[in-house]
């Protein structure tokens, strides 16, 4: 008998380099997987739902979440709160499906160090200029703010090592075959192979 465990995949990128569609994108024609829904103070956007998108709560309940012990991690980003539940998470990995996180290079640090196999996935744009134009475009910000989300993606560019695989979102089509890619791999894996009725693995014969 042959089963898999369930993974935990970590993407993070900076805003405006389509991380969200690519993942989006990649669970809507992927079996077993699923998003994790974060809990965020941050104000709804038009078109987002709420257990959908995020879970979105005010600040003094985010506080005693945090209080509890409930996060696996927890940032404040551009003045707004966002947290990973244990809870989440784990009651999805529980039923054998794998769970994509999308966070930042600070929560991914904090995930790895609770779950050492999980896979970290960084997403590039195509070049910082087109990542500005791509912000500009999505006419969602005020310049103030682009200005503050550019400095912001030098930042989170800058720590793009620290992960084990890197997407340049370029093509989007493209991007998104390299993201199954990984996907496929990470699921073949052996350390999160389990096959039962079989003789044990061989043990490495010295030289």
């Amino acid at each position: 008998m042959h089963r898999r465990k369930a993974q935990l995949f970590v993407v993070s990128a900076p805003s405006g380099a389509g991380k969200t569609s690519l993942v989006q994108a990649l669970v809507a024609n992927t079996a077993a997987i699923t998003i994790s829904i974060s809990h965020t103070t941050r104000a709804m956007r038009p078109g987002e739902c709420d257990g959908v998108n995020y879970w979105f709560i005010d600040v003094p309940r985010f506080h005693r979440m945090i209080e509890a012990g409930e996060f696996i991690e927890h940032a404040q980003v551009f003045g707004n709160y966002y947290g990973t539940s244990h809870n989440a998470v784990d009651a999805a990995l529980a039923t054998h499906t794998d769970v994509i996180l999308e966070i930042d290079w600070q929560g991914a640090r904090r995930i790895h160090a609770l779950y050492p196999t999980a896979t970290l996935i960084f997403i590039l744009p195509p070049s910082l200029a087109e990542l500005r134009q791509r912000l500009e475009r999505r006419g969602e910000d005020s310049p103030d703010t682009i200005e503050r989300r550019m400095r912001e993606a030098n930042s989170e560019v800058s720590h793009y090592a620290e992960y084990a695989y890197l997407v340049v979102n370029d093509v989007f089509e493209r991007a998104l075959d390299d993201l199954r890619s990984i996907v496929r791999a990470a699921r073949l894996a052996t350390a999160v192979q389990v096959i039962e009725d079989l003789p044990a693995p061989a043990g490495l014969v010295a030289s």
